[in-house]
């Protein structure tokens, strides 16, 4: 082992506020079933879960911290995810599926193939998936990542062993931060900006500009007097600000872009995975947008809230906030969208 390449004692110390589905998890890796389906939000630690269960499932007891330091990376050659590349799982990453579940494993005695957004397949893709994962060779094993399970895929979920992933509160992820070092004041800012995404807040962590943010939403009721003028210049500064908090991700989408151009020149571009790199960074990209505008309206929410709270006026604005971020899940125009919103807030004095 490198100077570089610590021990790693606990296999799921990255999988925050989860200690339910952790001690599950610990006690399958002893006697594991063929399929597992792990349900839960965003940002609820499935797939490190999944990655560090994939990890003792594969570990070779003769050289067991490098199997859990390849698979909690996603690097190990006996385990195989696949995500969809669009915004559902085709027939054509089913076809990945069977092609990898018909394959023995390169290095130790299992395999593990772990299918994230499974609630996104297809019928036709859930059709497809049925067999490998009901009929799976002696040294497969199955990790399907889902945030629900629609009623389609109920025949699937039913052949595999279900652990529950709730949301992330916002106490746990502030403890697990300042336990990582992360002052508290800054810990709980970002565990509350979160929405409960424990990725998203080691992100918020490391962005400086987070605080500025929040104080610019927060502001916003109090500048409002029912002037178009006074909302454009509000939309153009919050989507300058949204803009900007794009860069912390740019930065860590730029590591890890020259972290497997190393790997590359080392092994060759064939099946880098830099394909399935670049879809997940323009999805982690979109995702890191909306989820910017959903922490400004709930910002926003919460001044209101306040003010409904002494006594105020408020709760019409409360439900256009609502109303707003569900629309958000459509993609509109962020520009129309956004100067419609604040236009029915007005005025607000």
């Amino acid at each position: 082992m490198t100077s570089t390449e610590s021990a790693v004692d606990d296999p799921f110390e990255l999988v925050v506020g989860q200690e339910r589905a952790v001690e599950q998890l610990r006690s399958a890796a002893a006697d594991p079933v063929h399929a597992y389906v792990f349900i839960g939000p965003r940002g609820s630690g499935k797939r490190r879960a999944a990655a560090a269960f994939a990890g003792e499932l594969i570990g070779d007891n003769e050289d067991r911290d490098r199997s859990r330091r390849l698979a909690r990376s996603e690097d190990h050659p006996d385990l195989v995810v696949i995500e969809p590349e669009g915004n559902t799982l085709r027939a054509e990453e089913a076809e990945q599926v069977i092609v990898a579940a018909s394959r023995a494993p390169v290095e130790a005695g299992a395999k593990v193939i772990v299918i994230d957004r499974f609630h996104d397949a297809t019928a036709e893709a859930a059709a497809r998936l049925l067999k490998p994962i009901e009929e799976p060779s002696a040294s497969i094993r199955f990790v399907l990542l889902a945030e629900e399970i629609p009623p389609e895929h109920i025949t699937i979920a039913s052949r595999s062993t279900r652990i529950d992933f709730p949301a992330v509160t916002t106490a746990a992820i502030t403890q697990a931060l300042v336990g990582r070092g992360v002052p508290p004041e800054i810990a709980h800012a970002a565990a509350d900006g979160s929405g409960g995404d424990v990725g998203r807040a080691e992100l918020l962590v490391d962005d400086p500009a987070f605080a500025k943010r929040r104080e610019l939403w927060w502001g916003v009721a109090d500048q409002l007097d029912g002037s178009g003028h006074t909302v454009s210049e509000l939309v153009r500064s919050l989507r300058e600000a949204v803009d900007g908090s794009q860069e912390p991700l740019d930065t860590r989408h730029l590591v890890e872009a020259e972290v497997m151009t190393a790997q590359e020149e080392l092994t060759g571009t064939r099946g880098s995975g830099r394909r399935a790199m670049d879809v997940r960074h323009k999805r982690e990209a979109r995702l890191h947008r909306t989820d910017e505008w959903r922490m400004g309206l709930a910002t926003l929410a919460q001044r209101y809230r306040e003010q409904v709270v002494a006594g105020g006026a408020g709760v019409d604005e409360l439900a256009e906030l609502t109303s707003a971020s569900e629309v958000l899940s459509r993609n509109p125009s962020e520009e129309l969208w956004l100067t419609a919103l604040l236009l029915r807030l007005s005025p607000r004095g």
